[in-house]
């Protein structure tokens, strides 16, 4: 007879995805054992394999839930009659926002992704391409004239913008809503403007 899924696997699945971020960013992938992870979700080794048979398939999860979630919020801006400047703002702070609470499992984008299989990082990729398109669409809409003349040029502004936000991410990981709408600007206005507007 098969066993009937618990009321509550989500919540555990859940659980077990938060804590084994946490584990896979601060030991590294290769080295977080599934012995530490049971210690960090409060729950044996059994009943972790119970949701996940393998660390790899926890890596996944981990992954697609995320960057599947930050693509989703992100392409769902409401940008509808804005400008393009305050279409770049807005966009720009959702992401700073999105980005909040979630320090662990960036941390494992940035350093674990490679361990999937080249299928599963091909749809990692695919979720990260969407939000450079989108990003790029943005950035594009500033200065058409430009991008038309160098468009080797979107590439390298668009991921410059998200290097600056993932600086972000990692010095000022804390920072609360207000402080990441502000910094949010910034980069708005250092993209605009240069330096001279800020």
């Amino acid at each position: 007879m098969a066993r009937t899924i618990a009321k509550d696997h989500d919540h555990k699945r859940a659980q077990i995805l938060t804590a084994a971020a946490k584990v896979f960013a601060e030991e590294g992938f290769d080295r977080a054992s599934m012995t530490k992870l049971a210690k960090e979700c409060g729950i044996s080794k059994a009943n972790i394999y119970h949701y996940y048979d393998s660390k790899d398939a926890i890596l996944y999860d981990i992954l697609d839930s995320y960057l599947s979630s930050l693509r989703d919020r992100i392409l769902a801006v409401d940008t509808e009659g804005l400008s393009p400047a305050d279409r770049l703002r807005r966009v720009l702070r959702e992401i700073l926002r999105a980005y909040q609470g979630a320090d662990h499992e960036h941390q494992v984008q940035i350093s674990a992704l490679s361990a999937l299989p080249e299928d599963q990082q091909d749809q990692m990729r695919a979720y990260q391409r969407d939000m450079v398109k989108f990003m790029g669409q943005c950035l594009h809409d500033l200065a058409p004239e430009v991008f038309a003349a160098h468009p080797g040029k979107l590439r390298g502004a668009t991921m410059s913008v998200y290097g600056m936000l993932n600086w972000y991410f990692m010095w000022n990981s804390g920072a609360e809503a207000h402080e990441r709408d502000d910094y949010a600007d910034l980069v708005c206005n250092l993209t605009l403007r240069g330096v001279p507007g800020l």
